[in-house]
C-alpha cells in the first residue's frame, strides 16, 4: 500500500525559520529585486508573450528530459508547483533577461573594450615553496633540465591539492592575479619559467603554458550584462533599505 505524507505549513513557520537560519533578509532582498524588476519593465512597457513563455517551457522540458506530459506534472509536483506557478516564474526570469538587454545590452561591448586586458587568460602553473634557497634552487635545475617543473611541483609545492595536479591551476584571468604577479605572469612566453616571486605566501614559480586573447564570446556577453543589471538591482535595493531605515 503507497501511504502519501501530505505537508502542511502554515506561513509564520516558514517566517521563523528563515529568521532562525538567518536567510530572511536574503529573501526580502529577492522580493525587492522582483518589484524593481516588474514596476521597471512596465514602465518600459516590456512584456511576455504566451508564445515565448511556451518556448522557454519546451526548452525547460528538453533540458530536463520531460518527453511526456505526465513526466512534467510529475516533476512539478516533486518542486511543489503548479503550471501556473511555472510560468509566473518563467515570465519573470524572461521579463528580467529583456530588461536587462534593454537596459545595458549597448553598453557591455564598450565595457569589454575598456577593460580587455582583465578579460585575459593564460593556463597557468605553479608552484610555493617556503624557502627563498630551496626556490632559488628549483629555478636553477628547471631552468638546467635537472627536473621538469611539474615533478618539483609535485614534489615540492607546500599546497596538498596543488601537488596532486603537477602545479596546475587552469585557465586564470588577469584579474583573478595579484596586481604585483599579474604583469610578470602575462608578459611572459608560453613554458617560460617566472619566479620566484616572495609573497606572504611564500616563494612563487610560475610556468605559463598558453595565453588566451580576450574575445567577447556570447558567453562573456552574458556574463558581462548579467554583471551590470546585478549591480544596478543592488543599488536600487540598498536605496530602498536605506530609505526604510530612516523611515523608521
Amino acid at each position: 500500500m503507497n501511504h502519501q505524507l501530505k505537508i502542511a505549513m502554515e506561513p509564520n513557520e516558514i517566517i521563523n525559520f528563515l529568521k532562525r537560519d538567518i536567510k530572511l533578509k536574503e529573501i526580502c532582498t529577492k522580493i525587492l529585486y522582483q518589484r524593481i524588476i516588474e514596476k521597471t519593465a512596465q514602465q518600459k512597457c516590456i512584456d511576455i508573450t504566451t508564445e515565448e513563455i511556451e518556448i522557454e517551457a519546451n526548452r525547460q522540458r528538453r533540458e530536463k528530459r520531460l518527453e511526456k506530459a505526465s513526466d512534467t506534472i510529475r516533476w512539478l509536483e516533486q518542486q511543489m508547483l503548479a503550471p501556473l506557478d511555472w510560468e509566473v516564474g518563467i515570465r519573470y526570469r524572461l521579463l528580467k533577461q529583456k530588461l536587462a538587454l534593454l537596459l545595458f545590452g549597448e553598453e557591455v561591448e564598450e565595457f569589454f573594450i575598456q577593460n580587455r586586458s582583465e578579460f585575459e587568460q593564460v593556463i597557468l602553473y605553479q608552484f610555493v615553496v617556503n624557502n627563498e634557497k630551496l626556490a632559488q634552487e628549483l629555478y636553477y635545475q628547471i631552468e638546467e633540465s635537472e627536473i621538469s617543473f611539474y615533478e618539483a611541483a609535485r614534489l615540492h609545492d607546500i599546497n596538498e591539492n596543488r601537488r596532486y595536479k603537477c602545479g596546475y591551476e587552469g585557465k586564470v584571468y588577469r584579474w583573478a592575479v595579484t596586481p604585483e604577479i599579474a604583469p610578470l605572469v602575462f608578459s611572459t612566453s608560453p613554458k617560460q619559467l617566472v619566479g620566484p616571486i616572495k609573497t606572504d605566501n611564500g616563494y612563487h614559480l610560475f610556468m605559463v603554458d598558453d595565453y588566451i586573447p580576450a574575445e567577447l564570446t556570447p558567453e562573456r556577453y552574458q556574463d558581462i550584462l548579467n554583471n551590470m543589471f546585478q549591480q544596478w538591482l543592488d543599488a536600487a535595493v540598498d536605496c530602498m533599505y536605506c530609505n526604510f531605515e530612516l523611515s523608521t
